[in-house]
């Protein structure tokens, strides 16, 4: 093949490659450094393969141009042609193959119990008929005793006991397992029932979260550990049902694919809109998985499927090797105003947390939390299920979280990827639950009126008195 028409192959090629979907980002490749002699090197190829050779497929086997181009190099025409072909081969076996992959898991619709899991109880097998309302579990008059619940509060059932029990805020575990990381996640409700801390007295603003507000332990919903495609819907109406009484919720995960089912509850009971404040160290937007739904593609995912608008999603503490240029473009390219843990060493922590409160409350939206805890460094939080060093510390997130809960409308709150097996002492429970507290003292702050002082501390705790 000549120059001229290896030339038009070339930009044909990265034509097509602009024009096609996200699913196939980076969008083409230019082989680098090559000139005259990568083109030598190719000489024998035939247009399938030319299309090919500078299309984007190539990059799913080689992390840069840069090396494609030594790999072609470094070979004659005659051994392009078969490592060319063997490329088109392995790139096409990556897809998913028709007759040959499992498309989905097949499930038993003879099964008598299909739903058990989330069908929920009727009346008329209660045990013991009692007036709607929250159910104290504790023995004793102090607390303590009896069964344990998340903040020690009171139980609820059903929408009518929230109700009933003119509730502000319920909190859910969500003990779902199944998407990447350390595949604990499940236990993460029941360690954080275990541990105190969730509305303790705040000591920054003096706020007692039990004083100011009515808080639920809503029990867990029904997360089916071997196909969690069969819960995304039950979780979302089970948030919605929270939501549609008036009642904020706080769940509990969990992996992060939890999140997807929370959001989309939020955001089809808020018809104006949210904003979604996510802190972790993935971008979780990745577009390319294997699975539709997972803690990894979940951004993504609310964002295609317009559960929510690029322009509301806010970003804090990406880190995590999953990004790469062309993701943070894509975030750049939706309007996501993401913000790295590069911009917080380069700008410094105050400039950075004072632009998320700004971005947040801008809009004018209610405001939702979504905390992965792997925002926070391995040191603060070990027992995040996918951890990656060099994140924030307690120390910074704290103020952050009680003042994007204090000085907007609260949505919601949820604190996910607690793996409780990795951290054998008691640091992770016990800081994911003050993380809590915080959004917590914060809502409380709003609703006692305080709020409208922004980054309110209690004088008696900026200042002994003296001189």
């Amino acid at each position: 093949m000549n120059a001229t028409k290896l030339m038009t192959v070339m930009a044909c090629a990265v034509m097509l490659a602009a024009c096609a979907g996200t699913e196939s980002r980076p969008q083409a490749n230019a082989l680098v450094g090559g000139g005259a002699d990568l083109r030598s090197k190719l000489a024998l190829l035939d247009d399938e393969q030319n299309a090919y050779i500078f299309s984007a497929e190539p990059l799913r086997l080689f992390a840069s141009e840069a090396k494609l181009t030594d790999e072609l190099m470094m070979r004659s025409p005659e051994q392009n042609q078969l490592f060319v072909a063997d490329m088109m081969k392995t790139t096409s076996a990556l897809a998913w193959r028709p007759g040959i992959d499992m498309g989905e898991i097949v499930l038993n619709r003879e099964s008598q119990g299909f739903n058990s899991g989330t069908t929920l109880r009727p009346a008329a097998l209660w045990t013991r008929r009692r007036d709607f309302g929250p159910i104290h579990l504790s023995r004793y008059i102090g607390g303590g005793g009896g069964i344990p619940t998340f903040a020690g509060a009171p139980v609820a059932v059903f929408p009518e006991d929230l109700i009933a029990g003119k509730v502000d805020v319920a909190i859910a575990g969500v003990p779902q397992s199944l998407s990447s990381g350390s595949r604990d996640a499940d236990n993460g409700p029941k360690a954080m029932r275990l541990m105190h801390g969730i509305a303790d007295r705040n000591l920054f603003t003096l706020q007692d979260p039990h004083a100011f507000l009515n808080i639920v332990d809503y029990g867990n919903f029904t997360a089916d550990r071997m196909l969690k495609d069969r819960t995304i819907e039950h979780i979302s109406d089970m948030v919605g049902q929270i939501v549609d009484v008036g009642t904020i919720p706080f769940l509990v995960g969990g992996d992060f694919s939890v999140s997807y089912s929370s959001i989309k509850a939020i955001t089809d009971h808020h018809e104006s809109g949210v904003t979604v404040v996510h802190l972790g160290a993935h971008f979780n937007a990745e577009a390319t998985g294997a699975h539709q739904v997972s803690d990894r593609d979940v951004m993504y995912k609310l964002i295609t499927d317009n559960n929510i608008a690029g322009g509301n999603l806010i970003q804090l503490g990406l880190r995590g090797p999953q990004a790469g240029a062309d993701e943070l473009q894509w975030l750049r390219d939706q309007g996501v105003m993401y913000h790295t843990m590069a911009e917080v060493e380069r700008n410094g922590w105050g400039a950075v947390m004072a632009r998320v409160l700004r971005e947040a409350s801008s809009a004018g939206l209610p405001v939702y939390v979504s905390f992965d805890v792997s925002v926070l460094d391995i040191s603060q939080l070990p027992a995040a299920g996918r951890a990656v060093p060099g994140g924030l510390t307690m120390r910074e997130v704290l103020p952050l979280i009680r003042r994007l809960c204090a000085e907007n409308q609260v949505a919601g709150f949820e604190i996910l990827d607690l793996a409780p097996m990795l951290d054998v002492s008691y640091t992770s429970a016990l800081n994911a639950n003050y993380v809590m507290n915080a959004c917590l003292a914060g809502v409380a702050l709003n609703k006692s009126g305080l709020s409208m002082e922004a980054d309110y501390l209690s004088p008696l705790t900026l200042d002994d008195g003296t001189d």
